[in-house]
């Protein structure tokens, strides 16, 4: 049982740590443009030097809308990796973490919102104003690690759901 309260809460510190990356990181899309590689993801658009990223007319709401859900997904899963700790020395034997769990997959659905905001509307070149000239374009490891993020989320939500302290 310890094994597993340890696996737990190691998988749910790297979460935290790959939602702060793949949040902060600018490269959520790569491609080349005539000056070289460009990359842009949810705050800046880069090429040889990176500027505020400006989305093209209507979807400036877009953008603040995957931007707040990732933020607020940092928020829970950090509030839920807190709650977890608390728990684990205030619960009593053969309760459940039902609040850590509740948590978690609220973090879960603020992750799905966020990346698939961001899928519907940033993924095609011509939704940034910047990127007009960029071929090649892929998904870069920040948008990666926001759907790996949502999986390994979802699997924590669940297994806090299930599992009791024993």
């Amino acid at each position: 049982m310890l094994v597993l309260l340890a696996g737990i809460f190691v998988v749910h510190i790297a979460t935290v740590v790959m939602l702060f990356v793949s949040t902060i990181a600018n490269v959520w899309m790569v491609g080349r443009n005539s000056t070289g590689n460009a990359s842009w993801g949810l705050w800046m658009w880069c090429n040889n030097t990176c500027e505020s990223l400006t989305p093209s007319e209507g979807n400036a709401a877009s953008l603040k809308a995957a931007q707040a859900f990732m933020i607020l997904s940092i928020i829970f899963s950090v509030i839920a990796l807190v709650t977890f700790i608390v728990q684990l020395f205030t619960l009593e034997k053969g309760k459940r973490f039902y609040i850590t769990g509740a948590i978690t997959l609220v973090c879960w659905i603020c992750i799905l919102i966020g990346v698939s905001i961001y899928t519907a509307r940033f993924t095609k070149i011509q939704s940034v104003s910047q990127a007009e000239e960029v071929t090649n374009a892929h998904h870069g490891y920040s948008f990666i690690l926001a759907w790996i993020c949502f999986c390994f989320s979802f699997v924590t939500g669940i297994l806090y759901l299930v599992l009791r302290k024993k």
